[in-house]
């Protein structure tokens, strides 16, 4: 990945509000936000987003300006703190972001390393085969790879989605550039608008819910509204789609031993981890973290399983006295390579980006954004101003900002602000992390300025989307 990924958290459960609730009314006393210690928290965080930017100019990986970013600016606040006194309350709010950040990496961690094993498995392989030999032409092609990323990131992270469908639209559409470049596209809006009515797969739609502003089920009265803002951009390029046929493959489908059941797998996680948030209010991550035990011990069971057998030719040279190293297959599965196989540069930008937000909220400086958009303004205009921004600066960066603020909102704004920030990002290919996932995995044919062609006409699913919200959700306001 090789661009801009803004992402950050909230403080998740009732102890980290109450911890940030505690430390609010510590710091009360403590305007740091035209202090030196406040520019200077400014002047680095500009500097960290703008080498995260530029990662493909100075071919720096963007997590380490963040990280250093958010290090520079924690010990700068804790040492004036601890100056004068009060070391221990910057401490307690640089725990509640690690515990946010914890969570959230928790989650994804889980989904990701499910996602690498069904790729481990041959799961998504034989999806691009089967595609290729049902000889779909580009148009339904083009329809087939957006219906799925939207379907499939409603259960899981968008990050991962966008690769995988990039991955599949690249693999169909070989030697043809136009199609790559509409596809991704495509894929990139659904992806945005299927994780946004769900908690499971978009991180500001997650960010809400995990706070307890909205029920589980409450978010689902934004899937008409993000179908539409799926539909209006892919209707109109449609007709810039090729008609023609590509080729079908000449390999066969082979399902790797185990990969139905991680399916069946991933399917009861995400049941478990929906149940123990809505009835038990455990955070979604104990969910995720019951999933994975579930896949470690299928790991086992896979390994433990599997059959070592030696060919013919090694029981031939061990007959002449020859000592060969016998081929099995001890490692069939081996759970913490798909951990190891995470965009762990990606993580270690979350961690940045949380921490360096949080710290800015700890300062002040989004009481007074708050005071700005939400004092002056009609909530409406605000939350479309905001999701419009997220075209520039990711939806869980602006989510937990606005988190931060507190807004007095009624449910129709949450979901309006939820609708627009998730969709938002859509506009630009550095607005989301599918774009963002895609830009740097995708080498012809998906580039940030063909995906701003596009704007106009995904500017107008957003604006659409925003209607629809409206008028079936109106009894929400």
């Amino acid at each position: 990945m090789n661009t801009l990924f803004l992402i950050a958290s909230l403080f998740l459960t009732n102890t980290v509000f109450a911890a940030d609730n505690t430390v609010a009314e510590t710091n009360a006393n403590i305007d740091l936000t035209h202090h030196i210690i406040g520019f200077l928290s400014i002047l680095i965080t500009v500097l960290a987003y703008v080498a995260a930017m530029m990662e493909d100019v100075i071919d720096l990986r963007k997590s380490k300006p963040m990280v250093l970013g958010a290090a520079l600016i924690w010990f700068a606040i804790c040492t004036y703190y601890a100056l004068h006194g009060e070391a221990k309350v910057a401490a307690l709010a640089f725990e509640s972001n690690l515990l946010a950040y914890i969570e959230l990496l928790l989650f994804i961690l889980v989904s990701m390393t499910y996602l690498n094993a069904m790729e481990e498995r041959g799961i998504f392989d034989g999806m691009r085969i089967w595609l290729l030999n049902k000889q779909f032409s580009y148009r339904q092609l083009f329809w087939i790879t957006g219906f799925l990323a939207f379907l499939l990131s409603t259960v899981v992270s968008g990050l991962a989605v966008g690769l995988l469908m990039g991955a599949v639209a690249t693999a169909v559409g070989k030697n043809k550039k136009q199609f790559i470049g509409i596809a991704c596209v495509n894929i990139v809006v659904a992806v945005n608008a299927g994780g946004t009515f769900s908690p499971l797969g978009g991180i500001s739609t997650l960010f809400v819910w995990q706070n307890k502003i909205l029920k589980f089920g409450e978010f689902f009265a934004l899937a008409l509204p993000c179908l539409v803002n799926f539909l209006v951009p892919a209707i109109v390029m449609h007709f810039f789609v090729p008609k023609d046929t590509p080729a079908a493959s000449s390999r066969a489908i082979n399902l790797r031993r185990g990969s139905k059941r991680i399916l069946i797998l991933f399917v009861m996680t995400l049941m478990i981890t929906v149940w123990g948030n809505v009835y038990l209010e455990l955070p979604p991550a104990a969910g995720m973290m019951a999933g994975l035990a579930f896949l470690q011990f299928f790991s086992f069971y896979l390994t433990k399983t599997v059959k070592n057998q030696e060919s013919q030719f090694a029981y031939a040279y061990k007959f002449f006295g020859v000592d060969v190293p016998v081929g099995n297959e001890k490692q069939d599965f081996d759970i913490y390579k798909n951990v190891g196989n995470m965009e762990w540069d990606t993580l270690l930008f979350f961690y940045g980006a949380m921490m360096i937000i949080g710290a800015l909220s700890f300062l002040g400086y989004l009481d007074a954004i708050a005071h700005f958009l939400y004092g002056q303004n009609h909530p409406t205009n605000a939350n479309i101003i905001i999701g419009l921004s997220s075209a520039f600066i990711d939806n869980g960066t602006l989510m937990f900002a606005v988190l931060n603020m507190h807004p007095d909102l009624p449910p129709g704004q949450w979901l309006l602000l939820t609708l627009t920030l998730g969709v938002g990002g859509s506009l630009l290919a550095i607005g989301s992390a599918p774009g963002v996932g895609l830009l740097g995995q995708i080498k012809e044919g998906y580039t940030f300025g063909y995906h701003m062609r596009w704007m106009p006409v995904i500017l107008l699913g957003y604006i659409a989307s925003i209607f629809v919200h409206f008028w079936v959700n109106a009894h929400y306001f």
